[in-house]
């Protein structure tokens, strides 16, 4: 039985509000404190120092928190949660569950590598620069997890049902509905594209009384141009002048996605068979792993899941990697992070941005303050491992390759609920594209009330 008792529902938007990252939705019921995501700030460097702070709750008196998926903004802060004292359960769906396996180790093992590089080249302003987190803290949270199937109910608290539904974004991404005294909330976490080649597409949902919606590209529509003609297109342009592509890709759902084009091209005899694909990513090279476990959320046909997580070569350890940089013929390298925010993609950066030959191809969303942000807003240089690197190569970006669903795509999505939910919260979004998703749910949906939630505000549930 829960600890705590409150007279009203109400939800305190502790992140990704007005912003996209640092997911947290504390959920107060009558039964229990739930927390919805657990994750991290990233991009702007007055969102980093968010993660320092303690949280404006107490974690010894949660009952349950609840991951939408394991991208790190929406999970990444769990080690640090349980440095502060939370014990409790933290549930998830069972792909969730494997890839936190993997994905928390790795930041903090790339929190505690970026702090010993700091410290030995001496550019932090922090004496000594430490993590916010250690591997051994990571994986000290993964035995609080616990694994649900899509579409089976479970009780995190007293009086709380719960479930998850796909969302289409990567493996294991869920919907989460929440019924509690006679409120249906439901939380889209991160939707994915209607029509991606390798994933489901959301769930529908029919009945909210409360919801919380993502609109992380709530006022853009994708390009809708075929992505495999654009990748050809670069690919070609790049070997020709002798040059290496770069791909900052996330290491769960982007990377993958790019093997499924790239296969698809050399299959079909569109980008030479010779030109070397590698994947340098741990991480992703773990997750390419695991795809093919999760059979039943994917599009792809067992055999067609095989080839594409065959298609490029494993780089599995730093001397490795490092090689790449000083192989100048033309190729393609993979590398995490997405958003040129830590991982070995920044020693590929900084190795390929000064040569006019070479490209640097972004795939997906780049938050405000991150170095992928100011590379495609045409920075002429950029400080990697304390130095200015200048940038010469060229650099493009393939947003329709975004697992997130652009407007036309959330509004469809939420043009399946019977009726209008009679609160809607519009979060994970910079606030010009949480406000015009705002604007459209209102004057083109018609519903009565959205509103664009500010950081720590609570609101009750009506």
């Amino acid at each position: 039985m829960s600890r705590h008792r409150h007279r009203s529902t109400a939800i305190r938007f502790l992140g990704a509000a007005a912003t996209v990252t640092g997911s947290k939705f504390l959920l107060e019921t009558a039964g229990g404190r739930l927390l919805v995501d657990c994750g991290l700030f990233q991009g702007y460097k007055y969102l980093r120092r968010l993660n320092w702070r303690r949280p404006p709750f107490d974690p010894t008196r949660l009952d349950a928190v609840l991951v939408s998926h394991a991208h790190l903004d929406h999970s990444g802060y769990l080690p640090r949660l349980r440095l502060d004292g939370y014990r409790g359960p933290i549930h998830a769906t069972r792909a969730t569950v494997a890839l936190a396996g993997i994905l928390l180790p790795d930041s903090g093992h790339l929190q505690e590598h970026d702090a010993e590089l700091a410290n030995r080249m001496g550019f932090s302003k922090h004496r000594p620069a430490r993590p916010l987190y250690t591997a051994e803290d990571a994986r000290a949270v993964l035995p609080q997890f616990v694994a649900h199937d899509f579409g089976c109910p479970f009780s995190p608290a007293r009086g709380v049902q719960a479930r998850f539904h796909h969302a289409g974004h990567i493996l294991g991404a869920a919907i989460i509905e929440i019924e509690t005294a006679g409120r249906r909330l439901v939380f889209t976490g991160d939707l994915g594209r209607l029509h991606s080649p390798m994933m489901m597409a959301p769930a529908r949902i029919e009945e909210a009384d409360v919801l919380v919606i993502e609109s992380t590209y709530g006022n853009r529509r994708h390009d809708r141009t075929d992505p495999q003609k654009r990748l050809e297109k670069l690919i070609h342009r790049t070997i020709q002048r002798g040059g290496t592509i770069v791909i900052p890709a996330f290491a769960v759902g982007r990377a993958q996605l790019l093997l499924y084009h790239l296969h698809r091209l050399r299959k079909d005899g569109r980008i030479p068979r010779t030109l070397p694909i590698y994947l340098d990513s741990p991480m992703a090279i773990h997750v390419s792993d695991l795809t093919c476990a999760f059979q039943d959320e994917l599009r792809l046909a067992p055999d067609d899941c095989r080839a594409v997580c065959a298609t490029a070569h494993y780089v599995r350890d730093w001397e490795a990697s490092a090689a790449l940089d000083r192989d100048r013929r033309p190729k393609i390298i993979i590398s995490a992070a997405g958003m040129a925010t830590g991982g070995r993609v920044l020693h590929h950066l900084a190795a390929y941005l000064p040569d006019h030959r070479n490209l640097i191809l972004f795939t997906g969303f780049q938050a405000g303050g991150t170095r992928g942000r100011k590379l495609l807003d045409g920075a002429r240089e950029v400080k990697i491992h304390g130095r200015m690197v200048p940038v010469r190569a060229e650099v493009k970006s393939l947003d329709m390759l975004s697992a997130h669903a652009d407007r036309d795509e959330l509004l469809a999505w939420a043009r399946g609920f019977r009726r209008p939910p009679r609160q809607c919260f519009v979060v994970h979004g910079e606030p010009a594209a949480a406000d015009a998703l705002r604007h459209a749910l209102e004057h083109r949906l018609g519903w009565p009330d959205v509103r664009v939630p500010i950081l720590g505000e609570r609101i009750r549930i009506r």
